[in-house]
This record gives C-alpha cells, structure tokens and sequence, in this order.
C-alpha cells in the first residue's frame, strides 16, 4: 500500500505557534489546525465578532488557495462562538460563499471560549 503524500499549509498572517501547519493536505483531503481569529500577522484578538468572522473568512479563503482548493471544495466547518449571538454574522458570510441552499457543507456551531475560532475541512476532486 503507498500513501499519498502530505503537504504542510502555512499561509500569511496566521501561525501556530506550536510545531503544527495551519492546515495540511493529503491527496484530495485539506484539513485546517483550529483558526484563530487573530487580526493578520499578530495574536491580537479584534474586539468586535464582525472583525473575529471576517478574519476566519480570510484565513480560510487563504488555506484554500494555498491548498489549491476552492470554496466549492469545502465539505464542513466547525465554528467556536462566544455566543449564539454570533450566528447571524457567521450566516451572512457563509451565505455569501455558499448561496446555493442545495449544495452548502456540514457545519456545526459549539458555542463556548471567549473569541471566534474555525477548522475547515475540504475534499479536493479532480
């Protein structure tokens, strides 16, 4: 049995600070480490939860293409929300990037922690 190769994603402006990618891909499959809302190149958190979402957004839009992957690839994301206050700002961006109500990945919300965080899992066809 051969594997498929594993390829490290590191994008800009997101890092971990433990010895871990950003995300990783493996033949079709792209999985992300837990993003963090961070704004861009520091470990600040934006105190709004638009600025938090938006920033997920971005690193997800930024792993995806680093992975050579697109929106459409996406098959589920997990969300971490302050509060189920947030949902409405995680919807309205999600509908954006998945207008489509037939065709939208999994998706499930845990509300818990203090700031906004996401993985994202992608499955890239031929």
């Amino acid at each position: 049995m051969t594997m498929a190769q594993r390829r490290s994603i590191e994008i800009e402006g997101l890092t971990h600070l433990a010895a871990i990618p950003v995300a990783t891909r493996i033949g079709p499959l792209v999985m992300s480490s837990v993003i963090v809302s961070f704004n861009p190149g520091t470990r600040d958190i934006p105190e709004t939860t638009e600025a938090q979402v938006a920033n997920i957004y971005i690193y997800v839009g930024r792993i995806l293409d680093e992975a050579g992957a697109a929106w459409g690839d996406v098959a589920k994301m997990d969300f971490w929300v302050p509060s189920n206050d947030v949902r409405p700002e995680v919807d309205a961006v999600w509908k954006n990037h998945f207008p489509d109500e037939a065709s939208r990945p999994s998706r499930h919300i845990h509300v818990t922690g203090k700031f906004v965080k996401a993985t994202v899992m992608a499955y890239v066809g031929d």
